[in-house]
């Protein structure tokens, strides 16, 4: 029997509107960040988790670059209208996201637009300190957070006959021994300005600029070139004579020199664990930052690195709800204690902390609560609570070339440290101007 052409007409319809329906059901947000590789495929997990919950909303991550790229290709797509939802944005960048105006919908304000449950004080006090304004309002949501630890091949220092090092004289004694028994280097470290400036003067309870690092003000200059950082960098230096100190590349570069044991300890973010546990060959181990007894008695706390997520102005009111709901879901215990015991990145929930030692992780790898102890070591003071300084991330890239300099010997650290300082304080200067 023929079917008429107006039966025909309908039933493709009808098909077609079951095709159809699911995929315009599904509002779609996009979330650009700057993780490649294995945590890339990570956040790639977390995305798709999240849209297996539910069908009303569909998270869209894409890979945009490492932090500086992610974050500039942002603002220049929100300059062209052409902005994601959620933005990730590392620490260093807070001023700079701060200051664009008109871009930013605050993580708490979204939530509370959007109906969804928020309680700030599930938040580990040391991660949303960072990232709140004067009036204690959540700017972003904490994602990525962790902080330098020194990490240290356990074989290794058994062969040199020496001990864990606590303080910068271990360190240097420890690294020679390390050298005295066939290393290639002691010590390492990478992202050198987080870890040797901004870690080592919250460590040690110095303020590397006025204004409270930055929080009470754009009005403020660098102070990090004092006589206290730079004597511990030039001993670093001499240390570079005998292999004790190796200088390896500003990010992560030098990571293969400690993973494929030429150098016996490295300092740099706990967040490496995932890395270090799939190359290292040797039993490996992780520690607090040493202590510069010439300095202090005693640390204070180290500060945060990594990154969070930004909400960015201009998309609809029903996109907005998807995105609350999914910063809901990001948080939760599960995801953040699975985020955190795969990656070295901290739990940003005590929920989540507290999942992680019930589920016996601490237990099985030893030391991986180092980042959280050193974070709550002690309440932040203005001077460890952490830095918002304008154009940071271009400052950074100052302070990378002025150490080089150290490491080959063209300047000493104080003069590198003066040379950072004025070419810093110019550019806080410019981005004072054009935030007022």
């Amino acid at each position: 029997m023929k079917m008429s052409r107006k039966v025909a007409c309908l039933l493709g319809a009808s098909m077609l509107a079951g095709l159809v329906s699911p995929a315009l059901a599904a509002t779609e947000v996009q979330w650009w960040h700057a993780m490649g590789g294995t945590n890339g495929e990570r956040v790639n997990k977390i995305a798709n988790d999240f849209n297996a919950t539910q069908s009303d909303y569909k998270i869209v991550p894409v890979y945009k670059g490492n932090y500086t790229e992610t974050m500039t290709a942002a603002i220049a797509a929100f300059r062209a209208k052409q902005q994601p939802h959620i933005v990730q944005v590392f620490e260093v960048g807070t001023a700079t996201m701060m200051a664009a105006k008109g871009a930013v919908y605050p993580v708490e304000k979204l939530m509370a637009d959007s109906g969804e449950a928020f309680d700030k004080s599930q938040y580990l006090p040391a991660v949303i300190s960072y990232y709140q304004t004067p009036e204690g309002e959540l700017l972003s949501m904490p994602f990525n957070s962790s902080t330098p630890v020194l990490w240290y091949n356990k074989d290794a220092l058994k062969k040199a006959g020496a001990d864990v090092p606590k303080t910068w004289d271990d360190v240097k004694a420890v690294s020679k021994k390390l050298v005295d028994s066939g290393m290639k280097c002691g010590l390492s470290f990478g992202w050198q300005s987080w870890v040797m400036i901004e870690n080592f003067s919250a460590w040690h309870n110095i303020e590397m600029g006025t204004k409270e690092n930055g929080f009470a003000g754009f009005d403020t200059e660098f102070t990090f070139n004092n006589d206290k950082v730079a004597n511990r960098l030039d001993d670093i230096a001499a240390m570079s004579k005998d292999k004790s100190f190796v200088y390896g590349g500003r990010r992560g570069d030098s990571l293969p020199l400690f993973t494929n044991g030429e150098c016996g300890m490295w300092m740099n973010s706990s967040a490496y664990y995932g890395s270090i546990k799939g190359q290292a060959k040797f039993e490996f181990g992780q520690t607090m930052l040493p202590l510069d007894t010439k300095v202090a008695d005693k640390p204070q706390n180290s500060i945060i690195g990594g990154a969070t997520l930004w909400v960015l102005q201009g998309h609809e009111s029903e996109e907005y709800k998807g995105v609350a709901k999914f910063m809901t879901y990001l948080s939760s215990p599960e995801v953040q204690a699975w985020w955190h015991q795969e990656t070295g990145y901290v739990p940003i929930t005590t929920p989540a902390y507290e999942l992680s030692k019930k589920q016996g992780f601490y237990d099985k790898n030893p030391g991986t609560d180092t980042a959280i102890q050193q974070l709550s070591l002690n309440t932040p003071t203005a001077a460890s609570r952490g830095l918002r300084f304008g154009s940071f991330v271009q400052v950074r890239d100052i302070i990378n070339e002025e150490m080089e300099a150290l490491w080959n010997g063209s300047k000493d650290a104080k003069t590198a440290l003066d040379d950072a300082k004025k070419r810093g304080d110019a550019l806080l200067r410019k981005f004072e101007r054009s935030a007022k």
